[in-house]
């Protein structure tokens, strides 16, 4: 009956999911994403609470039980990445798309709540919250510091991330780290200015820069356990305005990614260490940022163990992957289990023709995926029990 149910609302939300892929907006600019979502959970009878940490929009449904519930999350935001699809439903914005699918997980989540309007109510409350921010801007964060969990009393947390390395499906999950900590870096190298054919008057930052994106690579070979996985990628190297004047300084940017919050601070130490010792070699100064900070995406044991009892009994244990390799990309659903147990799954996305990983200009999220995900969050919105009981 809840797949005739699902089946019967698909072609809306493959409407609605690609009117989102069409119109893509930046971290705390969903506007017009989030009216579409409150427009369609006020027409459904809930009472929709928005604005949260910017543009995010969360709405209860109550169930059976007095007492804490179940928060179930999705992200709405896009990247600034200039479309190269071409089919009818691509970008009309320039410079912006949805890479990553937050148009498809925004469009699962909203059918799920919509269709639980109409169920039996479940037995503790269950908050959807669409998010805004996710890509760089810590929207969960923030939603949270907006009183997030005081507005909506919260005992466990839930997040969904589409994957293309999954076939239409399939399911990944872990215990422990699913997503690395992460935190982006910026380094300036201060030396000095001169004409390109005199560089002994000054002190070219240059191969300074260079020579620190080299030694970095010794971080991850030698100074930890091999079987502890970190990632350094400097992304961006920028210096000077002209091919024939050594520039006063050089800046390099990028990001650093762990699975423990322990190593990420230690190679942040060392990373600082040889910065400022190779730059101080060459008699010019270096200066080490590190921002936009995610923690690790960390799943609690009872919170994973139901999940995947919850998928299995949907879909089939063989379609379940309960050990799935982690990942080096972060997730700032991170924040949120901090503060609360729960879990964190990964939903097949493959597609024939399109199977494009995330990030990437011809990246489409595969409509095939929306039926799966309302069932998920509905069954597990309908599973969950408060612990103890």
């Amino acid at each position: 009956m809840l797949r005739a149910m699902i089946a019967a609302n698909l072609p809306f939300l493959s409407s609605f999911r690609r009117d989102l892929h069409r119109h893509p907006e930046l971290r705390f600019e969903e506007h017009r994403t989030a009216a579409a979502v409150v427009a369609e959970l006020q027409n459904a009878g809930y009472t929709v609470r928005q604005g949260m940490g910017g543009t995010g929009v969360a709405a209860t449904l109550k169930g059976r039980r007095d007492g804490p519930g179940i928060l179930l999350r999705a992200d709405m935001d896009a990247l600034p990445i200039r479309e190269k699809n071409v089919f009818a439903h691509s970008s009309t914005c320039e410079g912006r798309m949805h890479a990553c699918g937050h148009d498809g997980h925004t469009t699962m989540l909203l059918g799920a709540a919509l269709l639980m309007k109409t169920l039996p109510a479940p037995e503790c409350d269950v908050h959807f919250v669409f998010q805004p921010g996710e890509e760089g801007g810590a929207g969960a964060r923030k939603m949270m510091d907006d009183g997030l969990f005081d507005e909506f009393p919260t005992a466990a947390v839930f997040g969904m991330h589409n994957w293309p390395d999954l076939p239409v499906g399939q399911f990944g999950l872990r215990v422990g780290p699913i997503m690395a900590a992460g935190q982006r870096f910026r380094i300036t190298v201060n030396g000095r200015g001169a004409h390109a054919a005199q560089p002994q008057l000054g002190i070219d930052p240059i191969p300074i820069a260079c020579a620190i994106v080299q030694q970095f690579q010794t971080l991850i070979a030698r100074h930890k356990s091999a079987v502890d996985p970190a990632v350094i990628s400097v992304c961006m190297f920028n210096a000077g305005e002209t091919d024939n004047v050594i520039p006063d300084s050089a800046e390099l940017r990028g990001t650093v990614r762990t699975l423990s919050s322990s190593l990420l601070k230690k190679l942040q130490g060392e990373m600082a260490r040889i910065a400022e010792s190779i730059a101080s070699m060459h008699g010019a100064k270096a200066v080490l940022d590190f921002f936009q900070y995610y923690p690790a995406t960390v799943n609690t044991a009872v919170e994973a163990a139901f999940c995947k009892h919850v998928l299995e009994s949907c879909f089939g244990a063989e379609q379940v992957d309960g050990d799935v390799q982690a990942n080096m990309t972060s997730e700032d659903f991170g924040f949120m289990l901090e503060e609360r147990p729960g879990a964190y799954i990964l939903i097949g996305n493959a597609a024939q023709g399109n199977n494009h990983r995330l990030h990437n200009a011809h990246y489409d999220f595969n409509d095939d995926v929306i039926a799966y995900g309302v069932e998920y969050w509905i069954r597990l919105a309908q599973s969950y029990l408060p612990r103890g009981e």
